[in-house]
């Protein structure tokens, strides 16, 4: 269902370090209402893995999370890190998109 490609492997892993919480279960991608174009994703370290969640290894134990409602959103995306003169980002290579805003912030299907 999603790919996670070497290099945002190798930043949830360092970003996972960084954190050091013992707490934390996994880095949620989510899909919220938002921006210009629909719809935002979204990023955030996670205590719990819910029920509904659909559940990938990345490394080690670091785990990605993806609830049932965002899944249906992120079917096919390759997560991707990227450098870049301008900054680092996640980048998502979503196949489900038809729209974007001007400033790559927010989509729509």
């Amino acid at each position: 269902m999603i790919t996670i490609d070497q290099t945002a492997i190798n930043k949830i892993a360092e970003l996972y370090v960084e954190e050091n919480d013992p707490e934390v279960k996994g880095l949620r991608i989510f899909v919220q209402g938002g921006g210009c174009s629909g719809f935002q994703y979204g990023f955030t370290w996670d205590n719990a893995i819910n029920e509904d969640d659909f559940v990938f290894d990345v490394k080690d134990d670091i785990k990605l999370l993806v609830d049932s409602m965002s899944s249906q959103y992120l079917q096919g995306t390759t997560v991707k890190y990227k450098k870049e003169l301008g900054g680092e980002q996640f980048v998502m290579e979503n196949p489900n998109v038809t729209t974007k805003c001007g400033c790559g912030s927010s989509f729509g299907v």
